[in-house]
């Protein structure tokens, strides 16, 4: 155990793991591919900071209403299935964004037309992710050896990452170079790669839920998130610091307006906090974040705040990059702290089911920051809504840091962590 524990590559070295990391990474590129190419075409007609948060709002809702029933399915079926046929059904959404399009330029759709089918099609990719994030998330325990979680939690996210990093800087180039239909295109032909892969993973059973009663189930799940406290506060505060603390959603307009930096500068700003993440990924593949996990996971939310204000302020090229790159490391910390903790605590019959609660709370804080983003930088103006959000997450920390300072005994690192109730 020793051994796996200092192998940088232990979790790779398990086949069905690094199958579903490739799976992760290509999703990560195709999916991120299509939401910048189209955010950035939607923007160039409208010119309306409110339709990038609105693209936030139609995928966050119903993520946030399915989630947990995705996590009752992850647990009672089979996860691979469940992964499987939600790729089928996310196959068509680029093509369908593609006729969309094609019908606006060929006078058949209005521009309100456009902007709200759009909105439709971005509503069923929020459908199909509150089944698939629930089945993936709780899956990836069952592919590696208790003792090697932290690791694969840290190879999990520098496959994110990665996607993250290529996703957005090859949707700049690939628009401006081919424009939206055949980047499109490309989406398409990375999510088929995504459904190949899901196909060759060995077959497997899970443990089954105990109760007959699809409501009990759920409650099962939600009561274990809120008892266990180390669980609750990192949710809470992943949840607060992304919902205000995100800068990601406006991007669009700091490239086209603030920076003028256009298509291409999007794409390496959008990539600029994956590239920082994937960097610090490194780094935690060999000095995991786990050991005194709480302390650090406060540290890395401080350095996500400050850089958020760094990059607000900022009204040069580079100095946005660095802030944004640094955005993404403190990020990454946080997240393997976040994803060991999922793994450690709860029971294997229970992972679905505390996936989804995550999942409703921090997978789409993503979406409910970009709406919150939109709404706010039309009311107050686009720089000073990140500096109103980069504050607020400061204030929101020092709260956590005050709540939370008996957590920081936790050894997480050792997979043998005391289990501190929630008494609040």
């Amino acid at each position: 155990m020793s051994t796996q524990q200092h192998d940088a590559f232990a979790a790779l070295r398990h086949r069905d793991f690094t199958l579903v990391t490739i799976n992760q990474f290509c999703m990560a590129v195709a999916i991120l591919i299509q939401e910048i190419v189209v955010a950035y075409s939607l923007y160039k007609l409208t010119h309306d900071p409110l339709t990038l948060g609105m693209i936030g709002l139609a995928e966050a809702i119903p993520f946030i209403l399915l989630s947990l029933w995705g996590g009752y399915v992850a647990d009672k079926f089979n996860r691979q299935r469940v992964m499987q046929i939600c790729l089928v059904l996310t196959l068509p959404l680029p093509l369908i964004f593609s006729r969309l399009f094609t019908a606006h330029e060929a006078g058949l759709l209005s521009q309100a037309q456009l902007v709200w089918s759009s909105y439709g099609v971005i509503f069923i990719l929020g459908m199909v992710q509150g089944f698939y994030s629930p089945a993936s998330r709780s899956l990836k325990p069952f592919l590696v050896p208790r003792e090697i979680y932290t690791n694969a939690a840290t190879w999990t996210t520098v496959a994110w990452n990665a996607g993250v990093v290529l996703g957005p800087v090859s949707a700049g180039f690939l628009y401006a170079a081919f424009g939206l239909h055949d980047t499109l295109y490309l989406v398409f032909i990375l999510l088929l790669l995504c459904s190949a892969v899901l196909v060759v993973l060995k077959k497997r059973t899970f443990p089954t839920v105990h109760h007959d009663s699809i409501l009990l189930n759920l409650k099962e799940g939600f009561d274990f998130v809120f008892k266990t406290k180390i669980i609750f506060w990192s949710i809470s505060l992943d949840l607060v610091s992304v919902l205000f603390g995100g800068a990601v959603a406006l991007l669009p307009i700091f490239a086209d307006d603030i920076l003028k930096v256009g298509a291409e500068g999007l794409g390496l700003l959008r990539a600029a906090p994956s590239v920082g993440a994937l960097l610090m990924m490194v780094v935690l593949t060999r000095y995991p974040p786990t050991h005194h996990a709480w302390r650090n996971m406060l540290l890395a939310v401080a350095g996500f705040g400050v850089f958020t204000l760094v990059f607000a302020l900022s009204k040069v090229m580079w100095l946005s990059l660095t802030a944004l790159a640094l955005i993404g490391a403190f990020d990454s910390i946080s997240v393997v702290i976040r994803q060991t903790i999922l793994q450690v605590f709860p029971p294997e019959n229970l992972r679905g089911r505390v996936a989804a609660v995550n999942g409703m709370f921090v997978s789409s804080s993503n979406e409910l920051g970009a709406f919150e983003s939109g709404v706010m930088a039309r009311l107050m103006g686009t720089i000073p809504s990140v500096i109103f959000g980069g504050s607020l997450t400061m204030i929101i920390l020092a709260l956590t840091w005050w709540r939370t300072r008996d957590l920081l005994a936790v050894d997480v690192a050792s997979a043998k962590a005391h289990v501190v109730k929630n008494e609040d």
